[in-house]
């Protein structure tokens, strides 16, 4: 089954609080999720259920834990929100993201750096 790596906000909020405390038994996750969002445990387990669904996490003999890190699950969603509304182009999707608003120098060089990394040798960089 190929990972959907789209989630919903309560999804998110598990996803966060399991990947701060993992691996974490799914006991102690019931107890944080009432703790932390006034979840109740039918609650928490429907959002890890559609985690699990998702190819997401798992729960392996009552231990939980996510089976992507934050920053590939982030990774995805930014490359699939690119490809499904600007025709996969970064540079359409930066300049709607710039359209009212500057830059800093900051970023501007942050940019500069991914593209001279990640150019593949574009500009003889």
């Amino acid at each position: 089954m190929e990972p959907v790596f789209k989630l919903t906000n309560a999804e998110t909020r598990l996803a966060e609080l399991i990947w701060a405390n993992e691996p974490l038994a799914s006991m102690e996750m019931i107890r944080m999720a009432e703790r932390e969002f006034g979840w109740k445990k039918s609650t928490t387990f429907t959002n890890l259920k559609f985690l699990i669904d998702k190819g997401l996490a798992s729960n392996e003999k009552s231990t939980v834990a996510m089976l992507y890190t934050r920053d590939e699950i982030i990774a995805e969603q930014s490359r699939k929100y690119v490809d499904d509304t600007f025709g996969g182009s970064l540079p359409m999707f930066i300049a709607a993201y710039t359209s009212n608003r500057k830059l800093s120098s900051e970023q501007v060089a942050q940019l500069k750096h991914l593209i001279d990394e990640h150019g593949g040798g574009v500009g003889g960089g």
